[in-house]
């Protein structure tokens, strides 16, 4: 049991050392050296648990989303504000999603498959919107699919933009306008009405999410 907790601690060290690395210097420009140094472990323990860069980097962009659920709503259309809302402040304090980030947009990431990222928030939206729509939350012309690319498209582009501009200092600002901009074309009026768009709800998001992670381990552990 001690050397399997020591294996995961390693492992998420290495993680946590990669996060910070292709953050910084990016895909192309980050070394393996350089992740050793930064994590303080040896090539061979390294080489355990990744085979080479793009396996470490494939890690940070599976890890960025693991370790926070989104809590539910009545309407499902707040919890794909909210699923934005939460990417958004983690990004701005989480270096292992910042770093996640920094990859699936990095053009110059030459052999590494960025498209998991993209996937994975189109299959998200796309559930969720059609449990909006079974709960007549959408205008009728809305498809599911459709507009979950399009959101997600969007965002990636508002981070990214948000990055070259202000550092993602700005970025609370700039996901509460566009969500303002699409929400009106996809929500029935009431549902409309009644979403939570604000550019503190971020950080509310969050701070809901913690609270039901520590919840949740606190049932595990009594379990």
């Amino acid at each position: 049991m001690a050397e399997q907790v020591r294996a995961i601690r390693t492992r998420q060290a290495i993680l946590n050392a990669a996060a910070k690395v292709f953050d910084e210097r990016g895909y192309q420009a980050a070394t393996i050296s350089e992740i050793l140094t930064v994590a303080g472990v040896t090539k061979g323990a390294l080489y355990f648990h990744f085979q080479s860069k793009e396996d470490l980097a494939q890690g940070v962009l599976t890890a960025q989303n693991e370790d926070l659920l989104l809590p539910e709503r009545a309407a499902k259309l707040q919890e794909v504000v909210d699923a934005v809302m939460l990417h958004t402040h983690r990004l701005k304090t989480n270096p292992m999603v910042r770093a996640g980030v920094r990859l699936s947009l990095d053009v110059n990431a030459v052999g590494l498959d960025r498209s998991s990222p993209f996937r994975n928030w189109v299959d998200k939206f796309t559930d969720l919107l059609e449990q909006a729509q079974a709960q007549g939350e959408l205008l009728p012309h809305v498809i599911p699919a459709e507009t979950a690319d399009v959101i997600t498209g969007a965002y990636g582009g508002v981070q990214s933009m948000s990055q070259a501009l202000t550092e993602h200092q700005d970025l609370g600002q700039r996901v509460s306008a566009l969500l303002r901009h699409l929400m009106p074309s996809v929500a029935q009026p009431p549902v409309l009405a009644s979403l939570h768009l604000g550019e503190d709800r971020p950080a509310v998001v969050y701070n809901e999410a913690r609270r039901l992670a520590r919840e949740q381990a606190g049932e595990e552990a009594s379990g």
